[in-house]
């Protein structure tokens, strides 16, 4: 049986979107990111940490 997340994740961008693939832009507006050192608080779901994964290099990520 798999183990469930329930917790919850802080990301945060800590790294400007410009001059970055469109598609990663995308992603990080996806996970609700909209300027530098905005910070939110989102559900530990598989689907988000790929997201997270994917502009691994964009945003810090801490365990809420």
């Amino acid at each position: 049986m798999a183990k469930k997340n329930s917790g919850k994740l802080r990301v945060t961008l800590v790294r400007s979107i410009n001059s970055t693939i469109g598609k990663h832009r995308e992603t990080v507006r996806g996970l609700g990111l909209r300027r530098m050192h905005h910070t939110v608080e989102l559900e530990d779901t598989p689907a988000i940490r790929g997201m997270i994964r994917k502009v691994d290099y964009l945003v810090q990520v801490e365990e809420a």
